[in-house]
């Protein structure tokens, strides 16, 4: 299954030019397997979510790489991992959505924050575009860490090298490339 590729370590590895636009799925058989079996039962999802859970942290920022992508695609990332996650550890990991969290909310959004993973429990927190959003840099670079979320084709190196210097390389665990069709896909 090609709905995730996971990439975690040094993220300017992982932003070629050729990586973010040459990584297609076969032809056909992705997509109809997907629309069979629910994401979190993907094999790809659940590496991608392996492989950013032995890393440290409580609070995690989604982070697009770019324009080019919904609002929607980092909440729906953030929730399906958020199931991996809950299918693998058996207790909760939380979503919140900051897609559109104002200015004049953002004091209150870190106190959820604080609060929704002061026993413990882990946050994914889903990000609009740093090119777009204020407040997307400020909430990024609070979390434990980040993980900059690709759209195939849809996102360009350089945005995303962007996006990495903006928030800060040292703050990302690394890099996940998304199909669009598999993203759309899921409903």
């Amino acid at each position: 299954m090609w709905a995730a590729r996971a990439y975690v370590g040094p993220w300017s590895e992982a932003l070629s030019s050729d990586s973010l636009q040459s990584n297609r799925p076969p032809e056909g058989t992705s997509i109809q397997r997907a629309a069979l079996q629910e994401p979190w039962q993907e094999a790809e999802w659940q590496r991608l979510w392996l492989a950013i859970e032995g890393k440290r942290w409580k609070t995690l920022a989604l982070i697009p790489a770019g324009k080019g992508a919904s609002l929607r695609f980092t909440p729906l990332v953030a929730m399906i991992l958020s199931r991996t996650g809950m299918v693998h550890l058996g207790s909760p990991v939380q979503v919140a959505d900051a897609t559109s969290v104002p200015l004049n909310q953002l004091t209150a959004f870190f106190g959820e924050v604080e609060r929704s993973t002061q026993n413990g429990e882990r946050l994914l927190i889903a990000l609009p575009p740093a090119d777009d959003h204020a407040v997307t840099v400020s909430i990024a670079q609070g979390a434990d860490a980040a993980l900059l979320c690709i759209l195939n084709e849809r996102m360009s190196s350089s945005a995303a090298k962007r996006t990495v210097k903006l928030i800060g390389p040292s703050r990302f665990l690394g890099s996940a490339i998304f199909h669009p069709n598999l993203i759309e896909s899921i409903k």
